[in-house]
């Protein structure tokens, strides 16, 4: 049968004599995780050399009767014994696997529960068939975490840790993570360990967050972002190939240039009307997850002139159609992408000016 992501799997094994148990998805680090917990629940410890044994798929190629005489054992100390296969694929649903999940097959392994480990497979996949339709066998699947997922983990892990965690830094942490359980964790542990080297802090704020978990990806387009706003063409050349080298494409790193000046662009326009502070909140809409982000390029950008008809919030009086803001709109968003171009294209080394320079 199969059972959702969240369901108790030990319990269910308890239970119904479960002989075998699937966990399988694309998040690695969770089915790992899930699989040695219940060799665990099942022989009381992973690495037990007497109630734990673990098989590959070659292992069992070369010897199908391997399993068979695996889950037949008895533990030299008593009690149950765990067979765990890893990184299990279509091809063990053809061997002995399908020979105990055999409804007809006598029950020979009593209390042995076979843990199979297993990657990405399709619905059509012939061993998750397999298993879900056995009576005395349970598929697991083990997708991404969502936010609020990662947000639970991110509290349980820390309140072991006897560390609580502000808002804005569970926030960061929660958008940052849930890519792997596994590196969630090592992260997680990153962060303890950081926080038990200060003295006295008990509570991760989002400083502490930027100080040891980050998103490369990310921080490498803040730093391209920064440059071009500051007008640093060495910096941007280092940030640029950063980003690059991480895997970003020019489109992106363009795109996000282009949203950084159009929001310095609407808040230099409402600060020359006057209206700071709802300069200051529209520069960081939405929020930016890092402390570079900061409006601070706001004094050294100016405003163009007013446009006739052109308002920086809506229409002008009299305009229904709202066409003069679109012109407007239209005339800003090629300023602004004319600034992010320039501003990458002259700080790259390719660019035939900058080599120019050069020379």
């Amino acid at each position: 049968m199969k059972l959702p992501r969240d369901a108790h799997v030990e319990t269910l094994v308890d239970r119904q004599r479960l002989r075998a148990v699937l966990v399988y998805g694309p998040d690695g680090g969770l089915a790992h995780e899930r699989a040695v917990a219940l060799v665990r629940h099942v022989a009381g410890s992973a690495d037990d050399p007497f109630r734990v044994v673990e098989l590959t798929v070659a292992t069992l190629k070369d010897d199908p009767a391997r399993l068979a005489d695996e889950v037949a054992a008895q533990a030299l100390t008593g009690g149950r014994r765990a067979v765990w296969i890893r990184d299990a694929g279509d091809a063990l649903a053809s061997g002995p696997l399908a020979d105990l999940l055999d409804d007809d097959a006598p029950d020979r392994g009593g209390d042995t529960v076979v843990v199979v480990e297993a990657g990405d497979l399709p619905s059509r996949s012939s061993l998750r068939k397999l298993v879900e339709g056995a009576a005395r066998a349970v598929a697991v699947g083990c997708y991404h975490d969502e936010a609020r997922d990662v947000a639970g983990v991110i509290r349980d892990a820390m309140a072991k840790h006897g560390l609580s965690i502000a808002p804005d830094a569970l926030r960061y942490l929660s958008e940052h993570m849930g890519g792997d359980r596994l590196v969630t964790r090592a992260e997680l542990d990153k962060l303890a360990l950081y926080m038990h080297g200060a003295a006295g802090e008990r509570t991760i704020a989002l400083e502490d967050a930027l100080a040891t978990v980050g998103d490369s990806a990310a921080i490498a387009l803040d730093d391209v972002v920064s440059a071009t706003a500051d007008g640093r063409p060495a910096d941007l050349e280092r940030a640029l190939g950063r980003a690059l080298l991480d895997g970003e494409s020019p489109v992106r790193v363009v795109r996000v240039c282009l949203q950084h000046f159009q929001r310095l662009h609407l808040a230099a326009t409402r600060a020359a009307s006057g209206s700071v502070a709802d300069a200051l909140g529209s520069a960081r809409a939405p929020p930016c997850p890092t402390t570079r982000c900061a409006p601070r390029p706001c004094s050294t950008w100016r405003a163009p002139p007013r446009r006739r008809g052109a308002s920086p919030t809506g229409p002008a009086d009299g305009a229904a159609d709202g066409r003069p803001r679109r012109a407007a709109a239209r005339s800003s968003d090629g300023a602004a992408r004319g600034a992010a171009w320039s501003g990458c294209w002259r700080a790259a080394p390719w660019c035939p000016a900058r080599r120019a320079s050069r020379a």
